[in-house]
């Protein structure tokens, strides 16, 4: 039987109403999450039929976000944006996510604000390169060579922070574990890259409301953006990267299935981790 050694986003279209890996966490036993009410979307329509080469949107002195393509030739303004402190929408290899330094507790509690969602949901962590996620948690416990095989790729890993982690312990506070992302999806590596840190991401979205596969799905939202990068409509559905659990050494827990989970298990079990009993 073939197994894969790297994952790709699948065209798996399957309803999901919050991408963060908090949501999976409801189920874990980590710690319960509590999310606030649904609101009601609101705010201005604004064109993005706009010249590929050219950026398009009103001018940041009116608070509102301006549009650019995701391309590499607008990484450094959207390097410069993280560093001040702002909070950028980009795609990722699933969803389309707000992202902000994860160091910065301004930023932070901004994207919660944006969200509409209760500090007790823990943030994942974005970062360029599968090498950068020991600087941030645990990870000599795996076998050689799984995190590269996992990565990029549509699955967020959560792992223990330890003592080193070089992460503001006012990110997720009273958590030991964070989820970590390296996405398959060039903009926003070359971003995280760039920053020098990682990036707290998170779904496009007010918190219970259906994911963003366009930057039309969370148009309510774009005044509260620096930036707004468009890639286009996303190709994997709403149902988001695959959650798994890798604080155990030699073991796995799928905490949520999203969009590769059969590669992903395939993934894990060719390393020999074997599956958590369910609790």
């Amino acid at each position: 039987m073939h197994i894969p050694t790297r994952i790709s986003a699948l065209p798996l279209f399957l309803p999901f109403r919050e991408n963060s890996y908090a949501f999976s966490l409801l189920s874990s036993g980590i710690r319960k999450s509590s999310f606030s009410p649904h609101l009601q979307p609101g705010g201005r329509k604004l064109r993005r039929d706009f010249p590929k080469n050219m950026a398009c949107g009103l001018d940041n002195k009116t608070g509102t976000a301006l549009f650019r393509p995701a391309t590499d030739a607008y990484a450094p303004e959207a390097v410069e944006a993280l560093r001040a402190g702002k909070v950028i929408a980009v795609p990722t290899d699933t969803l389309y996510g707000f992202a902000c330094d994860a160091c910065s507790l301004e930023a932070v509690n901004r994207i919660y604000e944006i969200k509409g969602r209760k500090h007790t949901s823990p943030l994942a962590i974005c970062v360029g390169d599968v090498s950068d996620i020991c600087r941030f948690a645990v990870t000599d416990h795996l076998p050689h060579g799984l995190l590269d095989s996992l990565l990029p790729g549509p699955v967020t890993v959560v792992l223990s922070r330890g003592d080193s982690s070089v992460l503001e312990q006012s990110l997720n506070p009273g958590f030991d574990s964070i989820g970590v992302r390296v996405p398959d999806n060039n903009f926003i590596r070359v971003i995280a890259r760039g920053s020098g840190t990682a990036l707290a991401l998170t779904s496009a979205n007010l918190s219970g409301q259906p994911s963003s596969v366009c930057i039309r799905d969370f148009e309510n939202l774009w005044e509260h953006c620096a930036f707004v990068y468009d890639g286009g409509v996303l190709p994997s559905g709403r149902a988001g990267s695959t959650v798994v659990d890798l604080t155990t050494p030699h073991k796995y827990k799928i905490l949520r299935p999203g969009s590769a989970k059969e590669e992903t298990i395939a993934i894990l079990e060719k390393h020999s981790l074997v599956e958590s009993a369910a609790q």
